[in-house]
């Protein structure tokens, strides 16, 4: 097997020579996407940290409230962040909450687009699907590498690793949720005139609206279990104190923030999560 080996394709010098070049040539726009990352992170972590806890907590219950219709849900919220407040773990939480939304942001304003035009153009899509499937199967910790190259260290590097693992998730469900509006509503859309923009808006978008909603709910999940991972390029959030637990193998602050995570998870879960009717 030797003269297998002796011949291995040169990927990690290609990888890097490619690195290399995007670096020297596209550092305009490298500094511009940071620039803008900034600036989206800055205005959701100041919304979030600038009122009272209370306040915010009693704005995210009547958005559940908005959503759900359940007092019991809100209830859920309600207390799932007063439990947050009493463990100490509030500005974590919002900074972690502000990388999220902020991933949401990104993924659903470049994801929905993109599974519309996918779910409309089937070659298009299949040759879109290798893509995201790397980048969903990719291991997490190699978004790392050029995130740091490119945007050093901080909350940006965390929310472009974020993005690149979590888009896919509302790419591949809005297309689903296109490409499965019955025939019978769009031939009775063309039937009566209806031009594409209408029969998009009107039609396919309102019964797509189930996947698309799970394709938000998947997202806000996917970048929740990011934090950890963002922390170790210097964002700030929930994930820091899992990664000093684990360096100081700190059984009970590790269960603790931990528990803080699944805590947020459940809460943005039960409020997002939307059911056809």
């Amino acid at each position: 097997m030797n003269w297998l080996t002796d011949h291995k394709l040169p990927i990690d010098d290609l990888a890097e020579t490619g690195f290399d070049w995007l670096q020297t040539n596209g550092a305009w726009f490298f500094d511009g996407l940071a620039l803008g990352m900034e600036s989206l992170i800055d205005a959701i972590l100041w919304v979030l940290q600038t009122p009272h806890p209370l306040i915010v907590v009693a704005a995210f219950a009547a958005l559940t409230w908005l959503i759900q219709r359940s007092w019991k849900i809100v209830a859920l919220v309600v207390l799932g962040f007063l439990f947050i407040l009493n463990q100490g773990y509030w500005e974590e939480t919002t900074e972690s909450l502000t990388l999220v939304l902020s991933a949401c942001v990104v993924c659903m304003g470049a994801g929905v687009p993109i599974g519309i035009a996918v779910a409309h153009r089937p070659r298009l899509y299949r040759a879109v699907a290798p893509v995201l499937d790397l980048m969903q199967t990719l291991p997490t910790f190699v978004y790392l590498i050029p995130a740091i190259v490119f945007f050093g260290i901080g909350m940006v590097p965390g929310l472009i690793a974020t993005v690149i693992f979590v888009l896919p998730a509302p790419i591949r469900l809005t297309q689903l949720g296109i490409s499965s509006t019955p025939k019978d509503l769009l031939e009775a859309a063309e039937a009566f005139g209806a031009k594409p923009s209408q029969t998009l808006w009107k039609i396919e978008l309102p019964y797509a609206l189930p996947q698309i909603m799970a394709g938000l709910n998947q997202t806000i999940m996917l970048s929740l279990s990011m934090v950890v991972i963002a922390a170790l390029v210097g964002a700030d959030g929930l994930g820091v104190p899992v990664v000093r637990a684990l360096n100081q193998v700190n059984t009970g602050l590790g269960f603790e923030s931990g528990l803080i995570i699944v805590v947020v998870a459940i809460m943005l879960d039960r409020m997002l999560r939307v059911h056809r009717k």
